[in-house]
């Protein structure tokens, strides 16, 4: 259930990148064509465009855009956050009961699932709430993404200027770094990763994040930056990493 539940995620993912990617360079304006243009990305590039004339920068209202939008999926966040850590909270159950179906032969892995499957009703672990929204939340992201890109290729009607000393329409290595620093910190303060595969993400997201930093404007580094900012906050009053290191200290102490 777990690996076709990843494999629509896949799936989704694809789609939703591919629907934009082959304009990813092009200009934007009212005019352009596709649900993905009309319904997503134009949007998006209006709402940061009237911030901007608000607030006298294109800079910050790719700021005030990206806390606004980062608010307005925190709902969503903390949903995916809870189930997360509960599903954190029955790892040990579930790995007594693989331990317990090692084997591969059908009718022990129907009683395997069987008996995983009552374990999370019990615990009240839904597995589509993990998933669900990452779903809703990745057409926002990725069409803000997608709306920094294009502003830039048109900059007759969306000229981007500079925020603080950074052109925002080219790209920046001082933003890219901090992008990724901010994003390894992301990482830091989040759930406590056991997977050894999880950990390897955790050095290669911020220099994944730093390589396209430096090739890809700074407008896309400032949203970044911003957007890591407000996650990090979000770790800290979700999963108090603090909290966490005691219990690490103290479980340490006590196995002493």
């Amino acid at each position: 259930m777990k690996k076709n539940l990843w494999v629509i995620l896949s799936l989704v993912s694809v789609v939703l990148l591919l629907s934009g990617c082959t304009e990813f360079d092009q200009p934007i304006s009212s005019e352009s064509k596709g649900f993905w243009n009309e319904f997503i990305v134009w949007p998006l590039v209006s709402f940061i465009k009237l911030f901007a004339d608000l607030l006298g920068s294109y800079g910050l209202g790719i700021i005030a855009v990206t806390i606004i939008i980062r608010l307005v999926i925190l709902p969503l966040t903390i949903k995916q956050v809870k189930s997360s850590k509960k599903m954190q909270e029955i790892q040990p159950k579930l790995k007594e009961l693989q331990q317990k179906y090692a084997s591969k032969n059908a009718i022990t892995q129907q009683k395997y699932q069987q008996e995983m499957m009552a374990l999370m009703q019990t615990a009240g672990v839904n597995p589509l709430a993990g998933c669900l929204p990452i779903l809703i939340q990745m057409p926002i992201l990725i069409g803000f993404y997608h709306a920094i890109s294009r502003m830039n290729a048109t900059p007759e009607l969306f000229p981007l200027g500079t925020f603080l000393v950074f052109p925002l329409g080219e790209p920046s290595i001082v933003l890219a770094i901090l992008a990724g620093l901010i994003q390894y910190v992301v990482l830091m303060t989040g759930p406590a990763m056991d997977n050894p595969q999880m950990k390897v993400m955790m050095y290669i997201m911020p220099l994944m994040i730093v390589g396209f930093g430096i090739v890809l404007p700074a407008a896309l580094s400032l949203y970044w930056v911003v957007g890591n900012i407000v996650s990090v906050i979000q770790n800290l009053a979700i999963y108090k990493p603090w909290n966490k290191n005691k219990e690490a200290a103290t479980t340490g102490g006590a196995k002493k």
